[in-house]
């Protein structure tokens, strides 16, 4: 420091002045550490004395680390100055700093010097293992990304890393071409360049697991030849004339097509970088293709819809198919290993280079969580079947008590004085009438100068005033309101002492029993309802005030005084003297002696919140003013300053009750003078010559700052200096501080007297004043360890964690005391056991008023010993202090119960971590040292959350670093983990009334989501260790349990169900007279529309509506015959088309979709019908067409007049190769020339169409439909829906895939019903769209899509009287099916049919269909048979891939409902995915079908014959060997239901669980992303909608935000905590978005692998990213 060689006397004065005032603005944060030494030393230079050299001493700790240095936790900034502030912070409140001096910065009852060096030591051990831990990433603005130059690259030295690859790093290639767009700062002379792939990418976590159900054989495997078709590793990718198309079944990371539109010309720049090592080939074409798949998402492939480019809008944009660079069939195992984990064949992880923040960043977490922890616990939690968390094994080594059992300490007899009065009342007479001209209050103003004296002659008078009043003159025509024990509530401000105690004291004289409360300021108080509850549970109707707090209060706009939330109705009443009435001459107040009536209502708050009241009985009141004057040797005419709230605690046992009965003159110091003069009360002791002083921790750290260097006060006058938080451990050190600086000024070390106090038990301890002279007790130093495990140890080992405890003096006089165990029965503790102090004595409180259950078990405890005898009769008084007995019988205490925190098994003080906390530096980071800490119940056990308010110019560097370095610290010094961090700006926290945290509240907003943190650290992989032990899969193979017995297997029916039979008609004469069209004869569609257009050739057979529900087109048989013929024509003459050639169909939906289709047929081609470019977004959706056309082969496009213009603009250029479209054929212009024959296919197992796909999973699949497959499809669905001529059905699907594609072109031709066809984007103009239209034709049976559904259920649930009123009734619809490849959502189907219920739409009506890629649709609920059931399954179970149904309301339950009934024709099996034999009913499996109607295989240009085996014609491996199987992919379960179907046997329901493709496997269970998405859903309001994924090992979460940007934030802790508490995982990345990020197809199903894409990209734009660590 600058003044060790300066003479501190021989300053002048007005340097000493600035020094003092430099201190001050240190302690409150004004001014940083640096700053401050800065200015110190330029003060003191003039003045300094050059020392003699002498060596360095050997325990000076090394300074802070400059600013600009990689710290620990904290990536080092790209430039050499701090980043600048996010936006997303811009819903902080800068406050303007006040002009006037407020409290320091530290809360200075934890300050401790010993302590904080302890903190610095533990910090200086972390200073070699630096913590990687990745900043959160905040968007820098709300429509911009973020710039390359303000992301941050990784720290360099994380803990798995060595000197040697930091110097590798800096020596790595040139970096890469910054994309277009971005110009990049030069990097700085020596060093490595932030843009560099090795300054930015971190190593992958060796060996770690992947998120795939079974690991891919690349990543465990040896190194495998080349693919067919890739380049060699060392070359880049040659030229291409054609792009590559792979085989359908291969690890997903190894992309079967990938096109590349821009990618033929340009080199990937990512694979430019020098590896230490050559790795094997494998790894090396894993890697290779893993960069370019990634380059081309980075570089060239378009962002998702409302991410990267595009600025994000408030609304989800138009639904577009995206697909990955890659198009696959269904790969069982390989499919779900990750893509960006790659591995060589020794299992060494490949780095896998991508330029973005979010990647870095992760890669980032992945090292700290690799890296060595604390050793585990010994044994994990293993789970039983039930998977119910057991409790861990006792370490052997955790400390036991070993002394004795207590003996109770009893406190020195209370002595009988024989003027002690009656009463309190009777103290008060006898002054008021002897000693009236004795000052008994004086009262201060904002300066801290006296503003008035109230005599005892005044106090005395106008008590009886008041009580005359409140008995004789509040109600009308003077009758008597209140009675003799009503409950009063005394609501007076902190700075009007004077008029508090006239309204106590007339309370007592009228026998009423007053309730002081604070001032109630707003509604949204803290803790507000809580006083409610407390004025509701005693009674209170009335409340007294002064006529200035009574102006001061909340009112409505009429002039009545606000109705807070949560309290009875009061009557307010004034009790100025001028309202009062002088008692007629022959009244007198009734003073009885002390009896056990309650005097007053003193009250509490508890650990949850709760505010309760504790009623002292007037002995007890009287008894307990004796004991503190006998204890503290009080005597009459002494001058006491008073520091603390005169309405409770100690400033009213002393300042108010003790006082008046030794008629002792208090001067009464208000907060908020303390705040504006911190010194006011030591001056106010200097100039009174106060014996007593009654003073908090705070007090003294204020004064000892205000008063360096100032000799102008003394204290020599103090007797006694009472601390009324003396019982906190850390109040030793504010005392040691206080008297070394005011020793000078006359302080004597025994005149400082900690005591202990609680409401209920009242004074429990105090020290009684010292002899000058005699040496002062020892202090205790305790292991911080010991105590967690509630026994004393002395702290001999590690210094660092040690707690230095004062004790608190001897128990008060008259008094029995014991400590007890604080949890369940009172059991005497050991001597070296720390227990609940429990009180037996007159002065104490008797009960919580109007709660006599809370009561017994506080104010009624009778303390047992080991044996369970009771030690006595006479009850005990808990006092929620924890403590111990010392040498000499002190009492020393070590915290309350109210501040415990139980963390596995051990006990943590909320005090101590809050004093470790602020050891930690906050200067820079915490606001006036606020800081709450307390604990959350997360999965079986307590979370420690610390929350502290952030200063408004601390920057995310400071704070981030200060957050991290408090891990580290509490980590070491306590041995216990934090769950979460969070700062919130400053001045935010629920406050107390005299500007404490109202920690209870804090709680609460944290849990409800309401805190709107600016910055937040979860750290469950630490503290959560309770996680039920990791399932091991057993090895499976077909044993002797799986013998199969008929239709039993393992003694259970097998799980298998069929539709009835397709029953194909023979006779050809009853085809002639029925005049239906001979299905056996015409197995092709092209056939039924011509001969449909023969026989009935003006029968309507399409409808198309717009907007306004108006046919705009509609088509007879012979129309759309004749147009198919039009266009087949067309083909034959421009297209040059050959038989058998592919077509691409690129139509909006419509008529000429289904017109171009059957013109395909026509013409001997095979249609491939593909969503058209969304105009608005070119660059998401064309790419999609693009990759479809060339992986189809296509050799035309027909398409409409207005999107040929759309493939050929200059906007498409941007994004794909316009001049090697294919032939574009604008049906528009069709020529009149007629189709000389139409083609006939030679068999009907040739081809009919291309079906191709987006899966949810990201990926393209292309399925073969043969044309027998096409009328088997279309005669199931006819039988099932009985659809006939003369029938109507509404269709509002989109028409390009799967079931919708069949129900919009393929089944009217066939069955001849007529369909109305409805546009679904025409509902983004019109929501009522739909329901109108079945209304108005009076529609039976509708077919629509989730994302219609939730569409009407959003926008039409409020306006069901606005659609009734307009005539819309649903009554007619038998039913409404919902077409879906995915596990029905029993919520929104549920939802819609209870909003739409008012407009008479039957709850039976809806109900799902189910398709997947190798059978576009296996079940649909049709018209007949049992309505479908819904079943409740074990989600615990499920992850086990078991079925166990339970009852609706089972905690863990999850409801499904029945997806349809089966197909006619269609036979479904269970089966294991692994051993592929059956399983037996209500077993979960995997779906597999027989049907005539199966999909034939997947597209491929190379016919891979053993995939298209593997998933279209699988066996079972034991029971029936011969039938032929198609694999569905799907999860689901059949169970043979008590409903009977048609045929009156029992019904077989097919229950579909989820994808297998998407199910995500982590700790060794199977979760389904959909039911970890729901409980996001519900986890806060503003989730919108939400999407999971998982990367290597890590599980993210991304939340859409709904709500306001200051929620962002308030997000991340309770979606942590529902995933945990409801899956049993630990959340390791949550991501908040804009609304309308998350991609969802044209289904409503979301595309997790895309939204995995764009996230790995940093394409996301998100608003706020927190890496749990």
């Amino acid at each position: 420091m600058a003044d060790r060689g300066v003479d501190m006397s021989a300053l002048p004065k007005e340097v000493r002045d600035h020094l003092a005032e430099l201190d001050l603005e240190l302690s409150e944060g004004d001014i940083t550490q640096k700053g401050y030494e800065k200015k110190r030393t330029k003060l003191l230079a003039p003045f300094f004395i050059p020392p003699p050299a002498e060596p360095p001493p050997q325990n000076h700790l090394p300074p802070p680390a400059p600013a600009s240095s990689s710290t620990p936790g904290h990536a080092p900034s790209s430039s050499g100055h701090a980043p600048p502030s996010s936006s997303s912070s811009r819903y902080r409140e800068r406050r303007s700093r006040r002009p006037h001096r407020s409290g320091g910065t530290r809360d200075e009852r934890y300050r401790s010097d010993i302590h904080t060096e302890a903190v610095q030591a533990a910090l200086a051990k972390h200073k070699e293992e630096k913590m990687a831990l990745p900043m959160p990433t905040k968007r820098r603005s709300t429509y911009v990304p973020s710039p390359v130059e303000t992301r941050t690259p990784p720290d360099s030295s994380s803990g798995s890393d060595d000197d040697g690859s930091l110097r590798r790093r800096s020596s790595a290639g040139p970096p890469p071409a910054p994309p277009s767009g971005l110009l990049l700062p030069p990097a700085p002379p020596g060093a490595a360049s932030p843009q560099s792939p090795d300054c930015w990418i971190n190593r992958s976590v060796q060996g770690s697991s992947t998120s795939s159900s079974a690991s891919s054989t690349l990543s465990h495997g040896e190194g495998r030849p080349l693919p067919q078709g890739l380049p060699p590793p060392a070359q880049a990718p040659p030229p291409q004339a054609q792009p590559q198309y792979k085989p359908q079944y291969q690890p997903q990371y190894l992309p079967q097509y990938q096109y590349q539109p821009q990618y033929q010309h340009q080199t990937n720049s990512h694979t430019q970088t020098t590896a230490p090592h050559p790795p094997s080939q494998a790894g090396v074409v894993a890697d290779m293709l893993a960069q370019t798949r990634l380059g081309l998402q980075e570089n060239n492939g378009p962002p998702p819809e409302g991410s990267g480019g595009a600025p994000p809008t408030l609304t989800r944009g138009p639904r577009v198919d995206l697909t990955k660079a890659v198009v696959r069939g269904m790969s069982r195992v390989q499919s779900r290993s990750s893509m960006m984990e790659t591995a060589d064949g020794r299992g060494n992880s490949q780095r896998v280079p991508v330029n973005s923040r979010v990647s870095t960043k992760i890669q980032q977490l992945l090292n700290t969580l690799k890296r060595p922890k604390r050793p585990e616990l010994s044994e994990f939690f293993t789970d039983d079947s039930e998977e119910i968390v057991e409790v861990p094994l006792p370490d052997p080594n955790t400390p036991k008590p070993e002394g004795r059992q207590i003996i109770p300490v009893k406190g020195e007899p209370l002595g009988v004085v024989s003027n002690w009065p009656p009463a309190l009342q009777a103290a008060l007479a006898r002054w008021g009438s002897t000693q009236a001209k004795s000052p008994a209050l004086t009262a201060l103003d904002i300066t801290g100068k006296p503003l008035y004296t109230l005599t005892y002659g005044k106090l005395w008078s106008r008590s009886v005033k008041l009580a005359y009043t409140l008995l004789n003159k509040l109600g009308p025509k003077n009758e008597q309101i209140l009675k003799p024990g009503d409950r009063v509530a005394l609501v007076y401000p902190n700075s009007d002492p004077g008029m508090f105690w006239v309204a106590f004291y007339g309370c007592l004289l009228a026998e009423v029993i007053p309730v002081p409360i604070e001032v109630p300021l707003s509604r949204k108080d803290a803790g507000s309802s809580q006083v409610g509850f407390l004025l509701g549970s005693c009674g209170v109707g009335l409340a007294l005030t002064s006529e200035i707090c009574l102006k001061g209060l909340p009112k409505t706009p009429t002039g009545e005084i606000l109705s807070f939330k949560g309290w009875p109705r009061l009557k307010w009443v004034v009790t100025d003297s001028k309202y009062l009435t002088k008692p007629s001459k022959d009244w007198t107040p009734h003073v009885p002696t002390a009896n056990t009536e309650p005097a007053y209502i003193e009250y509490k708050a508890s650990k949850e919140g709760t505010v309760m009241g504790v009623a002292v009985s007037k002995v007890a009141m009287l008894t307990h003013c004796q004991a503190l004057t006998q204890a503290c040797n009080y005597c009459e005419g002494e001058t006491m300053v008073n520091v603390l709230d005169f309405k409770k605690d100690i400033g009213l046992w002393h300042g108010v009750l003790t006082a008046v009965m030794n008629r002792i003159h208090t001067i009464s110091v208000p907060y908020a003078v303390m705040k504006a003069c911190p010194l006011s009360w030591v001056q106010r002791v200097h100039v009174n010559k106060a014996r007593v002083a009654l003073v908090k921790c705070r007090d003294l750290h204020w004064a000892m700052m205000a008063h360096r260097d100032q000799k102008d006060t003394s204290l020599a006058s103090l007797r006694m200096l009472i601390v009324a938080d003396g019982a906190n451990p850390w109040s030793v050190s504010s005392c040691d501080a206080f008297l070394n600086v005011f020793q000078p000024n006359g302080l004597k070390a025994e005149v400082i007297c900690p005591c202990a106090t609680s409401p209920e038990a009242m004074t429990v301890a105090i020290r009684r004043p010292g002899v000058p002279g005699t040496p002062l007790p020892a202090r205790a130093i305790l292991s911080m360890g010991g105590l967690s495990h509630g026994v004393i140890r002395v702290n001999t080992e590690d210094k660092n964690s040690a707690l230095t405890v004062q004790d608190v003096g001897h128990v008060m006089p008259g008094a029995l005391m014991c400590i007890v165990k604080a949890d369940g029965p009172p059991l005497l503790c050991k001597t070296d056991e720390i227990g609940e102090i429990v009180i037996n004595s007159r002065a104490g409180g008797t009960m919580y008023y109007g709660l006599p259950g809370v009561t017994k078990n506080t104010f009624e405890v009778i303390p047992v010993n080991s044996s369970g005898a009771p030690i006595g009769e006479i009850p005990f008084v808990r006092s929620g202090l924890l403590g111990f007995v010392g040498p000499g019988s002190l009492i020393f205490v070590v915290g309350k119960n109210e501040g415990l925190l139980n963390v596995s098994g051990r006990r943590h003080n909320a005090d101590d971590l809050v004093a470790t906390a602020l050891a930690v530096e906050p200067v820079k980071t915490v606001y006036r040292g606020r800081i709450s800490v307390f604990s959350v119940t997360v999965f079986y056990d307590e979370r420690i959350v610390i929350v502290a308010e952030q200063r408004p110019d601390a920057s995310e560097e400071d704070s981030f670093q200060w957050m991290s370095r408090v891990l580290q610290a509490i980590d070491s010094i306590h041995q216990v983990g934090l769950y979460c961090l969070a700062l919130v700006p400053a001045n935010t926290l629920p406050k107390t009334p005299l500007g404490g945290i109202h920690v209870s509240d804090a709680k609460q907003f944290f849990l409800e989501g309401n805190l709107h943190p600016c910055n937040i650290l979860m750290c469950p992989h630490t503290c959560v260790t309770n996680l039920p032990k990791p399932r091991q899969k057993q090895p499976v193979g077909v044993g002797p349990a799986s013998i199969m017995v008929g239709n039993l297997v393992a003694g259970k029916r097998i799980a298998q169900a069929s539709g009835r039979d397709l029953g194909m008609i023979e006779d050809q004469d009853l085809i002639r007279k029925l005049c239906m069209w001979p299905t056996m004869m015409h197995l092709y569609l092209s056939e039924a529309l011509q001969w449909r257009a023969q026989t009935d050739p003006d029968h309507v057979l399409y409808v198309l509506l717009n907007a306004k529900g108006v046919a705009v087109c509609t088509a007879t048989c012979l129309q759309l015959h004749k147009r198919a013929e039009k266009i087949a024509a067309a083909l034959m003459e421009k297209g040059s088309i050959n038989t058998g050639d592919n077509v691409v169909l690129l139509y909006p939906p419509g008529i000429d979709l289904i017109a171009s289709f059957y013109g395909c047929l026509y013409a001997g081609c095979v249609p491939v019908n593909v969503r058209p470019p969304h105009p608005q977004n070119l660059g998401a959706t064309l790419p999609t067409v693009r990759m479809i056309i060339d992986v189809s082969k296509a050799a035309c496009i027909l398409t409409t007049q207005n999107l040929t213009r759309i493939l050929r603009s200059k906007e498409a250029s941007a994004s794909v190769n316009i001049k090697t479209w294919p032939t574009i054929i604008d049906t528009d212009d069709l020529p009149r020339r007629r189709l000389p024959q139409i083609y006939k296919p030679p068999t009907a197992e040739m081809i009919a169409y291309l079906d191709f796909s987006v899966s949810t999973t990201g990926m393209l699949t292309g399925v073969k439909i043969s044309h027998v497959a096409v009328s088997a499809l279309c005669r199931s669905i006819k039988l099932q829906c009985e659809l006939y001529s003369s029938r109507q059905i509404a269709i509002c699907l989109d028409p390009y895939c799967g079931l919708g594609f069949v129900l919009w072109c393929l089944a009217s031709v066939y069955s001849g019903h007529q369909s109305i066809l409805i546009p679904p984007f025409e509902l983004e103009t019109c929501l009522s769209l739909w329901l109108s239209t079945l209304s108005q034709y009076r529609i039976r049976d509708t077919f629509c899509s989730y994302s219609v559904m939730e569409l009407c259920t959003k926008g039409l649930g409020t306006q069901t009287e606005l659609l009734k009123a307009r005539g819309v009734n649903l009554s007619c619809v038998r039913s409404c099916v919902v077409v879906a490849e995915e596990r029905p959502r029993l919520v929104l189907t549920h939802s819609f049919s209870k909003l739409f219920k008012d407009l008479g739409l039957s709850p039976r009506a809806v109900s799902t269909a189910f398709g997947s890629r190798v059978n576009l649709a296996v079940c649909m609920q049709g018209t007949t048979g049992p309505d479908p059931s819904t079943v409740y399954v074990d989600l615990k179970s499920l992850r086990h891939d078991r079925v166990r149904l339970v009852e609706r309301g089972a905690p863990q339950s999850l409801p499904l409902m029945e997806s349809g009934k089966i197909l006619p024709g269609v036979r479904v099996i269970i089966v294991n995915p692994e051993t592929r034999g059956p399983l037996g009913d209500s077993h979960l499996g995997e779906i597999w079908i027989n049907s005539p109607h199966n999909a034939s295989g997947y597209f491929t240009i190379y016919g891979e014959e053993s995939l298209q085996a593997d998933h279209f014609n699988t066996k079972l491996s034991f029971g029936d060997p011969t039938t032929l199987w198609a694999r569905t992919g799907y999860l689901g379960f059949v169970k043979r239901t008590e409903l009977l179907d048609a045929a009156g046997d029992r019904h077989d329901a097919l229950f579909v669980v989820g994808s297998l493709d998407e199910t995500l496997e982590l700790r060794g269970l199977r979760y389904h992303p959909t039911d970890m998405e729901t409980s996001v859903s519900r986890a806060h309001r503003s989730i919108a909608e939400s999407a999971v994924f998982t990367w290597t090992n890590l599980l993210v979460v991304v939340a859409e935000l709904g709500g306001s940007e200051q929620d962002a934030l308030d997000l991340v802790p309770l979606i942590t905590n529902v995933v945990l508490e409801e899956h049993h995982l630990i959340v390791g990345v949550v991501v908040i978005v804009d609304p309308g990020v998350i991609p969802i197809n044209s289904r409503g199903e979301k595309q997790r692998m895309h939204l995995r894409d764009s996230f790995l990209a940093d394409q996301l734009d998100p608003i706020y990213v927190a890496y749990n660590m």
